[in-house]
C-alpha cells in the first residue's frame, strides 16, 4: 500500500479519536420536545447494547473505502480490525484506546474518556451532558443526531445515524474543522455472547484471539 493511502487510513482512525471536547454542551433551547425524546431514545438504545460483532465500512474524505471486522463489548471495550492488506487495528480495552500499525511497527494510545468512542462505550450513556446535540434529522426509516463543540475548543462535529423498526445504530460521520469527513457504516451488527477477551488486549502488544498469551 502506498504511503499516501496508509496516511488516509490513519487519518480516518485519527478522526475517530478527535477529542470529546468536539462534542460539548450548548443551549438546549434549539431542540423541540420531540427532538429530546429521540435523543433519550438513542441514549437508552446505546446504553442497552452488550456484546456485538459485525463489519464496518469506512469512507474517507477522498472517497476511498476500507473495510474490516468490528467487535463491541459494553461497557468499555471495542475492536476495529481492518482487512488485509492494511492491517491497522484499533482497540479499546476499557480504559485506553490503542491504535496499532503492524507494518510501521507503531502503537499509539489515548484515554478512552477523551475520545468519541466513549459515547458508545461508557457504562452510562448521556447525550444531554458533556455533549451538545445541535440537530435532529428525521428520515422515513430512522433519524440522525448531530453534535458539536459549544465551547469552540475544537472545530468539528459527529453525526450518529439510527435506523428504526428495529432500532439500531447504522453509521456515524465525523467532520473535522477543515470540513473533511470520515464515515463509518456498520454492516450486519448483531448480538454475540461470550466474545474472547483476547479481542480487546491492548497495552502495546495487540493480538488476535488465537495469539493471546
Amino acid at each position: 500500500m502506498s504511503l499516501s493511502r496508509r496516511a488516509l487510513l490513519l487519518t480516518g482512525l485519527a478522526a475517530a479519536l478527535i477529542p470529546a471536547a468536539a462534542l460539548a454542551q450548548g443551549s438546549p433551547d434549539d431542540l423541540t420536545a420531540d427532538d429530546k425524546a429521540l435523543i433519550d431514545k438513542a441514549a437508552a438504545y446505546l446504553e442497552g447494547l452488550g456484546e456485538l460483532k459485525g463489519r464496518f465500512e469506512q469512507t474517507d474524505s477522498r472517497g476511498g473505502v476500507t473495510r474490516g471486522d468490528l467487535y463491541l463489548s459494553r461497557p468499555g471495550r471495542a475492536r476495529f480490525a481492518y482487512d488485509p492488506p492494511y492491517g491497522l487495528l484499533m482497540i479499546s480495552d476499557g480504559r485506553t484506546v490503542w491504535v496499532s500499525d503492524p507494518r510501521l511497527k507503531t502503537v499509539n494510545h489515548y484515554p478512552l474518556k477523551s475520545t468519541p468512542l466513549s459515547l458508545f462505550l461508557s457504562e452510562h450513556v448521556r447525550l444531554d451532558h458533556g455533549v451538545r446535540v445541535t440537530r435532529v434529522d428525521r428520515f422515513s426509516d430512522g433519524f440522525a443526531l448531530t453534535a458539536r463543540d459549544g465551547r469552540h475548543q475544537v472545530q468539528g462535529q459527529i453525526m450518529l445515524t439510527f435506523a428504526s423498526d428495529p432500532m439500531r445504530l447504522r453509521e456515524w460521520t465525523l467532520t473535522d474543522g477543515q470540513g473533511r469527513t470520515t464515515r463509518i457504516r456498520l454492516v450486519n451488527l448483531k448480538p454475540a455472547s461470550g466474545l474472547d477477551p483476547a479481542l480487546f488486549v491492548g497495552a502495546g502488544k495487540v493480538t488476535g484471539p488465537d495469539q493471546a498469551p
